[in-house]
């Protein structure tokens, strides 16, 4: 079931989660300092990369007259709108660019290419999500309010239907990101008039974004208009599909541990970051794929650092491997593939009621606790490692190893 003891399961002790918790911050230290032009440099030729892709998608789809002219154009503003959704406007609205004071590229500015509001998703995800991630109950996110992924929520005759309705999502996300982020506000309001004002503000939204990709631009193609607006329906379900498939493979693969309320009983910021690295997972991807998926294949660096500029994800997982390595704490990652279709086989199953299923619920893949190790005899980090001493002097190691790393960039 769900861990109620993130440390017994770690095996951590309170010095571990001290040590661990300086070993990380001293990551963030060392990419805040060292933020600057290169970075800058980094998201404004992304933006820039969206807008030339999205201007040339549209051109080809207007002009072209044969079909493969039609899918060159499609499948590129599908890009332009994959890169603007995952490596835009979700690290632009994680504040991953505050730092550099641009008006354009600020959390408090944009708004991002989709059906939801970026204010209601700020709320459902950077709060909600981020800071209580994987507790049962208390993060909205966990299984989307629309699938099982955990035998600690009650099976319901409904579940049976969660295939389908993973399909459905995964073509329809945008719509479905749009409404959670809804109902996330919904229920912080008091007042019949806020909710109702969040209501009428996302159906501005999605009016504006209705009427751009589905009447605006298909009446610029003339007589040619349902070029263009088959053009817009599927790279928007394609972008849709890509969303999906990221954000799953992130939360819901084998080894992206599920939370109880407990553990957020006097959470240190140690317990925090422990809880953000058992919580998530990563997906291997070189440098495009990563790109595409506005970083997110590094899932655990994400929500260690969801603020930090996603172009330093792949330097600052090199060290979160190391400390956990260290820390003899799991790293979890796996070809793309492999991690999508541990989340179906987790759908798909915990679909079907507890009996069906012939793993208990301690030893599922799906999901883990520290009940697993209660009836085994349990060595302590300290013990596999070695003696205080020698830990300490690793510890310190990693520390060093972080200010050469910063003295070097800044340099």
């Amino acid at each position: 079931m769900a861990i109620t003891d993130i440390p017994e399961y770690a095996h951590l002790s309170d010095t571990d989660l001290d040590e661990l918790a300086a070993a990380l911050d001293a990551i963030r230290s060392d990419i805040e300092s060292s933020r600057g032009a290169d970075d800058r440099a980094y998201i404004k030729r992304a933006i820039a990369l969206h807008r030339m892709l999205e201007i040339a998608a549209r051109l080809t789809i207007g002009v072209s007259k044969g079909k493969l002219g039609w899918v060159v154009g499609t499948a590129t503003l599908a890009a332009a709108k994959c890169i603007e959704n995952m490596e835009l406007g979700h690290n632009i609205s994680h504040g991953q660019w505050d730092w550099m004071n641009d008006p354009e590229i600020h959390s408090t500015t944009w708004e991002w290419d989709m059906a939801g509001l970026t204010a209601h998703w700020q709320n459902s995800h950077n709060y909600r999500h981020h800071v209580f991630t994987n507790v049962i109950g208390v993060d909205d996110d966990l299984g989307f309010g629309v699938f099982r992924v955990t035998r600690d929520e009650k099976w319901r005759p409904r579940a049976l239907m969660q295939p389908l309705r993973a399909v459905l999502l995964a073509v329809l996300f945008e719509w479905g990101v749009a409404l959670h982020g809804l109902y996330s506000v919904q229920e912080r309001e008091t007042t019949s008039a806020g909710k109702s004002a969040h209501s009428k503000a996302l159906v501005r939204k999605i009016v504006r974004q209705v009427s751009k990709d589905y009447v605006a631009f298909p009446a610029l193609s003339g007589r040619r208009w349902w070029r263009t607006l088959a053009a817009n329906v599927v790279a928007n379900g394609l972008r849709n599909v890509w969303a999906y498939a990221v954000i799953v493979c992130g939360h819901f693969a084998d080894g992206a541990e599920k939370f109880t309320p407990s553990v957020l009983v006097d959470e240190t910021k140690a317990g925090w970051y422990l809880r953000q690295i058992l919580g998530t997972a990563n997906f291997r991807a070189g440098r495009v794929m990563a790109f595409m998926s506005g970083n997110l294949c590094y899932q655990i660096e994400h929500h260690l650092y969801p603020d930090l500029p996603s172009n330093r994800y792949p330097e600052i997982a090199e060290r979160v491997r190391d400390v956990c390595a260290f820390y003899d704490l799991p790293y979890t990652t796996g070809p793309l593939l492999r991690q999508y279709m541990l989340t179906v086989r987790t759908i798909c199953k915990l679909a079907l009621p507890d009996w069906f299923l012939l793993a208990t619920s301690d030893d599922a893949p799906e999901t883990a606790s520290e009940s697993r190790f209660r009836n085994t005899p349990q060595r302590s980090r300290v013990a596999r490692v070695g003696n205080d001493m020698r830990r300490r002097g690793l510890a310190t190691a990693i520390l060093d190893s972080s200010r050469r790393e910063a003295g070097r960039r800044l340099a």
